[in-house]
């Protein structure tokens, strides 16, 4: 009987032990070992010495097949992706009609008063810029002064100064006039109207963020909605035309392969063991399960 149980015995041990033993030379030692300056066989392990090959290998296959433009393009506009998506907006769109913060106060949560003070002055800079340049380009000032020479011609004509021919003298006078005006209202559109516009759009900026988040969202749902679609239509454009430009400025395997390049074999191991833990123990025990079998064999021959 015990010529029967020591060969399994002994089988399982050794399967067992090998079995770790191969596990843990796939990792160690880490660095080279060396006797009377010779390289130890198996030193560093298999994963250590072929490290920078199995990153390369890594990021390409990262890359090529879990990081492409189609595998990322399918998930990311998928209808899963999308329904949360809408989810999203609909759940910030209740939450903000609710809410009695300003807009301000809101997006103090998010960036700094310095922050928000240049992004409104940089918005009501480029407004401005472009409101008085419209009014100066316009012919805004041909078009008041024609509009005011046609208005006292109108009147002159209806009054008593009409009956004794005060409209026909104006008529004669009327396009020199009218250049005349048109000439000075130019003048003043282009020597004021930054300074005016200015100071209505300060005061618009400065109602708009003094206005609640309620206020903002309450009774404009088709706005919203409009939002909402405009949102949509950005996050398509995004994904399907620059999303390859994105990714190959990224450059995704150069950026696995060298973060595997620069980590350390100990952080490494940890990381592997941590995923595999299970899966590697069953190896070991499957070791020692082959050993018992071949003992069992070896005892009854």
């Amino acid at each position: 009987m015990l010529h029967y149980l020591i060969g399994p015995a002994v089988g399982s041990v050794i399967g067992y032990i090998t079995n770790d033993i191969a596990i843990r030379m796939l990792f160690r030692p880490h660095q080279a070992k060396y006797f009377m300056g010779m390289r130890i066989p198996f030193t560093p392990g298999i994963i250590p010495k072929e490290k920078p090959r199995i990153a390369g290998a890594i990021g390409k296959a990262v890359s090529e097949n879990l990081m492409n433009r189609e595998v990322l393009e399918k998930s990311l506009l998928s209808d899963d992706m999308l329904v949360k998506m809408g989810n999203a907006i609909d759940e910030f769109v209740a939450t903000q009609s609710t809410n009695d913060e300003t807009i301000e106060q809101f997006a103090l949560h998010y960036l700094t008063a310095q922050d928000i003070e240049a992004m409104r002055g940089n918005a009501t800079e480029g407004i401005v810029k472009m409101i008085s340049g419209k009014l100066q380009d316009s012919g805004l000032g041909d078009n008041i002064a024609h509009t005011a020479i046609d208005h006292v011609m109108e009147k002159t004509r209806n009054s008593v100064a009409g009956l004794f021919g005060a409209d026909k003298f104006l008529a004669g006078v009327a396009q020199p006039i009218e250049r005349l005006l048109a000439k000075h209202i130019n003048e003043i559109l282009a020597n004021n109207s930054s300074q005016m516009v200015e100071g209505l759009v300060k005061d618009e900026s400065q109602q708009l963020m003094g206005m609640t988040m309620k206020q903002l969202f309450s009774g404009h749902e088709e706005q919203v909605a409009q939002v909402k679609g405009g949102i949509f239509s950005a996050y398509r454009v995004i994904i399907t035309e620059h999303l390859p430009r994105i990714l190959q400025d990224i450059d995704i395997s150069g950026i696995v392969e060298q973060r595997i390049n620069d980590m350390e074999m100990v952080e490494a191991e940890a990381i592997i063991l941590d995923v595999m833990k299970k899966e590697l123990r069953a190896i070991v025990w499957l070791g020692a399960l082959l050993g018992c079998i071949m003992g069992t064999i070896t005892s009854l021959f």
